[in-house]
């Protein structure tokens, strides 16, 4: 037998179920906030993650389905959305309309090549949001205020954490005191943290390992080295959160995995999940858009991880819904098929092709959750009728065939 590979899931019954219900709840949501839905392709150029999510991320360096296709490009499977996103964005030379701002959501697969683990795949799914053009920090704002909506209308339990990561007139000069700090500590930190210290030291803050946790402490923080306007922004965002009476704490050991974000970051946690307890994260990007050779553009969105929250949403209960239709004798199986195609332009429709008696097709109608059962015995055959049986109120009614298509409504309440 062949089985899915490694790290990859498939999504049947409830995960299906609960897959659905998260995208379409957030994509609601995004579209009531102006965003307008897009999607990009799966596989990418490689050079594009390279020069975005940045070579010494562990994306780029560990991580990614990379190889060479039967042209010789060098391509890979998309490890996160928003390379990909700002890619169209520059290719649709929407990055050349003066003043104009764009905000788009998508959703789909990932992949990562990674050890698999409890919300942890190979091949992962995201709700991600881009918005391109607002400068403000009422944008940050907003799209932080967005996530919690869409948690909150999952009945997902949730703190933020927020950090600034500065800019390109503040970062150098922390940077340049964090190398300097971590020189000192090189003995101590583990085999990844020394490789970052020169290829991407503020990362070095977001090492998961204990015992560097323990001694970078008193590492220097961004937020003691912004600019003004950094600072002023962040300000003005802690007093926005406040007012709204979300769950907040500042981290300045948040710093986010990839190398384009500058600004605000920001991720939401959930207690509930183990030691994978991030659900959510985003922040500003305004420079990754001239990193890809558009022109100067302010950039910020997030991401969900599907996989993370599944297990702690419950999907309403529904009621029986959609019709079943079953033949009593096979002469009325075609009627059936007929009658179903007219139906199924209003409703759900399940039909079963065999020929039962009454009470096999009752209890059929009750596996797929039906609210009505519909079937044609000889005597409905003979007079061009349905037997409709309403399920719920355990009702039955019998109306001319022809009529049944057509009527809203099977009971006259």
């Amino acid at each position: 037998m062949i089985n899915a590979l490694r790290g990859m899931k498939d999504l049947l019954f409830e995960d299906a179920q609960k897959y659905r219900y998260i995208t379409e709840t957030a994509a609601k949501i995004a579209s009531n906030y102006g965003f307008d839905y897009m999607e990009t392709p799966i596989l990418e150029e490689t050079p594009l993650f390279k020069r975005s999510v940045g070579e010494s991320s562990d994306i780029v360096g560990k991580e990614m389905y990379r190889f060479s296709d039967k042209g010789g490009n060098d391509v890979c499977m998309r490890p996160e959305g928003t390379a990909g996103v700002v890619r169209a964005f520059i290719q649709a030379k929407l990055d050349r309309q003066q003043g104009q701002k764009y905000r788009f959501f998508y959703f789909g697969p990932m992949f990562r090549y990674e050890r698999p683990q409890k919300g942890r795949l190979r091949e992962f799914h995201q709700f991600g949001v881009e918005s391109f053009g607002e400068e403000a920090i009422e944008e940050d704002f907003t799209l932080i205020r967005m996530l919690a909506d869409i948690f909150d209308t999952l009945h997902i339990d949730y703190t933020i954490s927020v950090n600034s990561l500065g800019c390109s007139a503040c970062m150098p000069k922390y940077r340049e005191s964090l190398v300097q700090h971590l020189h000192t500590l090189s003995d101590g930190l583990c085999e990844d943290c020394n490789r970052r210290i020169a290829s991407n030291p503020i990362r070095v803050l977001d090492c998961k390992n204990e015992k560097c946790k323990e001694i970078l402490e008193d590492a220097p923080r961004i937020t003691d080295s912004l600019c003004e306007k950094c600072s002023e922004d962040f300000k003005r965002l802690v007093t926005l959160l406040e007012k709204s009476a979300l769950k907040y704490r500042i981290d300045t050991d948040l710093v986010r995995g990839l190398d384009y974000y500058s600004g605000t970051a920001f991720e939401f946690v959930s207690e509930n999940i183990g030691a994978q307890s991030a659900i959510a994260g985003g922040g500003r990007y305004d420079r990754l858009v001239e990193f890809l050779d558009g022109r100067p553009t302010a950039g910020v969105g997030f991401a969900i991880g599907i996989e993370r929250i599944m297990e702690l949403v419950t999907i309403p209960r529904k009621g029986r819904e959609g019709i079943y239709m079953g033949a009593m004798i096979p002469e009325a199986v075609e009627e059936l098929l007929r009658l179903a195609h007219e139906k199924r332009r209003s409703t759900r429709v399940t039909v079963e092709y065999k020929a039962k008696s009454l009470k096999a097709h009752l209890k059929g109608a009750d596996r797929v959750g039906a609210r009505y059962a519909v079937v044609i015995g000889e005597e409905e055959a003979q007079e061009g009728a349905v037997l409709i049986r309403d399920l719920e109120e355990r009702r039955d009614i019998k109306i001319p065939a022809e009529e049944f298509a057509t009527r809203e409504s099977f009971f006259d309440d």
